[in-house]
């Protein structure tokens, strides 16, 4: 089978009634210039991502765990939506049963205007105390950068405020597990730009498709992920040829 013609089948699956659910990863940011975070771009002075994205790195030295979500807030902040993002954004508005459930904590889908969205490890503009306080501002979304003081306080308790996203080791949010799981009762599963490595949201496409969903996943490198359709290619290309069909 050609591209265009692996392109073509995914294209004959879209109905007025058909569910579809999308899950994405870090590929869909990459023309964002957003770095995946893996590989070279995944350093930071010398810091890997899970090396910096734990409870033990923020309890260790949380001025350098803030330090680095400050870059990537200021990165992220001067990007925009490509693409891959602009395509999924309007298959959402068009398509009422469509779900997309996210890895990214950017918010570039958002800001394309995509409806009905996931996200599954949180929000990097997201901010909450790290002692759990409960006060009435504990957790609140901040969307300067650079942020003005490093490591942020909790303006209620004045103890030390962490980034309202999802670190290694921890487990995922509770409502969003289940509106994630929701989504996976769909009849076509797009699996796009991630290497399907980090469970729990590696183990979505397999689920989707042992539900009877048909199950694509779009990458430039063929990941981990079991699926019916794999398209080797970059979001930002593939999406818009699938969209051109459409039309």
């Amino acid at each position: 089978m050609t591209l265009e013609g692996d392109l073509r089948l995914v294209a004959a699956r879209w109905s007025s009634r058909a569910r579809w659910t999308v899950l994405t990863g870090a590929g869909v940011s990459a023309a964002s210039g957003i770095g995946t975070f893996r590989g070279s771009d995944g350093l930071w002075k010398n810091f890997r991502a899970e090396d910096l994205a734990t409870p033990e790195a923020f309890a260790r030295d949380p001025h350098r765990v803030w330090e680095w979500y400050d870059w990537r807030r200021q990165k992220i902040a001067a990007a925009r939506p490509n693409r891959a993002h602009e395509v999924l954004a309007s298959w959402s508005r068009r398509q009422a049963a469509f779900r997309l459930i996210t890895q990214n904590v950017d918010g570039l889908h958002e800001r394309a205007g995509t409806e009905h969205v996931t996200r599954f490890h949180g929000s990097i503009w997201d901010i909450r105390c790290s002692k759990r306080c409960g006060g009435s501002g504990s957790s609140w979304v901040d969307t300067r950068a650079p942020l003005p003081e490093l490591p942020v306080r909790c303006p209620d308790c004045g103890g030390l405020a962490r980034p309202g996203v999802v670190w290694f080791e921890e487990p995922i949010d509770p409502e969003v597990l289940r509106q994630a799981q929701e989504a996976l009762d769909c009849d076509v599963c797009l699996v796009v730009g991630t290497s399907s490595v980090v469970y729990p949201a590696a183990a979505l496409a397999l689920e989707a498709r042992q539900r009877g969903a048909w199950t694509v996943e779009i990458n430039p490198e063929p990941g981990a992920a079991d699926v019916d359709l794999a398209i080797v290619g970059k979001a930002e290309e593939v999406l818009p040829e699938i969209d051109s069909i459409l039309h």
